[in-house]
């Protein structure tokens, strides 16, 4: 199956609750990601994380659809237009 490269944007509210969740779906959809970076932000209670990812559109939509499933969490995608 043809991939791209591109990126997911992912917002985790109150990371106490959700951060095990995230990084237990990152884990398991590592094949895709070629790069990772989180930024804790205490004053809002929150981290940012963004992926880099080598990916066809069903393995994003599959990984967008994990994370987006878990409570406070919040993502947003996208892939290059060509290989």
């Amino acid at each position: 199956m043809e991939t791209r490269v591109g990126f997911v944007g992912i917002i985790v509210e109150n990371r106490n609750d959700s951060a095990d969740r995230v990084n237990k779906i990152l884990s398991d959809c590592g094949n895709v990601i070629v790069a990772r970076t989180g930024v804790p932000y205490d004053k809002k209670n929150c981290c940012v994380i963004t992926l880099v990812v080598d990916a066809s559109t069903d393995d994003l939509g599959l990984l967008t659809g994990k994370l987006g499933s878990v409570p406070g969490v919040t993502v947003k995608s996208a892939l290059s237009k060509s290989k």
